[in-house]
């Protein structure tokens, strides 16, 4: 196994037919790991050094581990691209069948290179992973002092096959709270509807919805959005995402308003909750964010789709619609 750092931005482009592939023979796969997401996140935001460590056999690439180096409290730490704060799922990309090749070369790598970093801080890692199984060890092995914890948890529903189905992973309060929202708003007198963009929207125009609701409708969302660079960020990759077909913004109108908005990734058999908006102050007796919430999961069961996904943060709604904590954990070595 020979490992080669790329330091250049250009790099990306060099990488990008290769990287996706790369992710579809890795045993977990989510959207953050996407040589669309992790590019275009670099782009917007450049916090340090690029450090991009490639991994070959025999010329062939069995695994990526997307770093970079910036300043911190502790020194120079090096992280995994995205940390930590607009990306929920953050991992090495390894090829499955070389695993313990490929860890044990990258671990040997930033062993021989410990002199240009203080710090390894690879932040979001799902507690499946095997980077949170193997690298730990062979990094202690090597001599660094190895730290792991849990960071922050991921609530997860496991959806079952039907609406019914779903229903009866509620407690029974929470059930009858769901179909009495849906029934309230639907007997409205005004006339409810909601949609899923499409091809037949104008992007832009739905992006800028969204983004006044989400703005409306928490302060610290809209101190979010007055960043230049999470606006910027932002912008960039929905329409790319779009695309690839792994964007579902979705929103629901009361009367000719729209209420309330999500947008929802939806990539390899998972649906995940990113953010919403929800026009609190003229519709708050309707409840419109929980509703669109609730045709959100019944469509994703529809659909097939096996596991809905709130990401990270331990609301109370994300367990009230029955998700169940999933771990995420912080790697620290040095």
């Amino acid at each position: 196994m020979e490992v080669r750092a790329y330091r250049e931005a250009s790099r990306f482009t060099e990488l990008q037919a290769l990287w996706n592939q790369l992710l579809r023979r890795a045993p977990v796969n989510r959207i953050f790991y996407t040589w669309e997401w992790q590019n275009t996140w670099w782009d917007a935001y450049k916090p340090g050094e690029l450090w991009i460590l490639v991994c070959r056999d025999e010329g062939a690439v069995r695994g990526i581990a997307p770093l970079f180096i910036s300043e911190s409290e502790r020194g120079r730490a090096v992280q995994i691209i995205g940390c930590v704060d607009v990306t929920d799922y953050l991992d090495f990309i390894v090829d499955e069948g070389y695993m313990d090749a490929v860890y044990e070369a990258f671990a040997g790598y930033l062993w021989e290179h410990r002199a240009v970093f203080d710090l390894l801080d690879f932040c979001n890692i799902p507690f499946d992973s095997p980077t949170r199984k193997l690298l730990p060890a062979m990094l202690s092995d090597r001599g660094f002092e190895t730290v792991v914890e849990q960071q922050e948890v991921c609530p997860v529903i496991e959806l079952p096959e039907s609406w019914s189905g779903y229903l009866s992973l509620l407690d029974k309060k929470q059930r009858h709270e769901v179909r009495r929202k849906m029934r309230r708003l639907q007997g409205s007198d005004q006339s409810i509807d909601w949609y899923i963009v499409n091809g037949g929207h104008d992007l832009e125009e739905e992006v800028g919805q969204f983004v006044r609701l989400m703005a409306a409708s928490d302060p610290e969302k809209e101190r979010f959005l007055q960043d230049d660079k999470n606006l910027r960020f932002f912008h960039a990759v929905v329409p790319l995402l779009q695309e690839r077909g792994w964007l579902q913004l979705s929103f629901l109108t009361i009367g000719e308003e729209r209420a309330a908005s999500y947008i929802n990734f939806v990539y390899d058999n998972r649906v995940m909750v990113y953010n919403s908006g929800h026009a609190h102050q003229d519709f708050a007796d309707l409840s419109p964010g929980i509703v669109l919430l609730a045709y959100n999961i019944r469509h994703a069961i529809e659909q097939g789709f096996t596991h809905y996904d709130f990401l990270r943060g331990d609301e109370a709604y994300k367990y009230r619609m029955g998700g169940r904590n999933t771990a995420v954990m912080n790697i620290r070595a040095s």
